[in-house]
């Protein structure tokens, strides 16, 4: 067994994810990311969690890091591809 050297460390901003999951835009999210992964570049629309509207970020270049706690990410307007959830 590997050692885990963040083990014993709470989680915080800028730690290693500790989960990572698919996002497949219009299905649920069981697990609210603390980041989002953009494989390949394009929109994407999604739901904050402490908001009740959408919003839509505009041409995200692949290989970006949101950082946006979001509860869903919708099919309508999202283009971007290969989206991974990280906790």
């Amino acid at each position: 067994m590997a050692y885990d050297f963040y083990a014993a460390q709470a989680p915080a901003a800028g730690m290693p994810a500790r989960q990572a999951f698919a996002i497949v835009p219009g299905q649920p999210i069981a697990t609210l990311p603390a980041v989002i992964y953009v494989g390949g570049a394009g929109d994407i629309t999604l739901r904050p969690v402490d908001s009740s509207e959408d919003v839509t970020y505009v041409g995200v270049p692949a290989g970006s890091y949101l950082t946006v706690r979001a509860s869903a990410v919708r099919a309508a307007g999202t283009t971007a591809t290969n989206l991974i959830g990280e906790v």
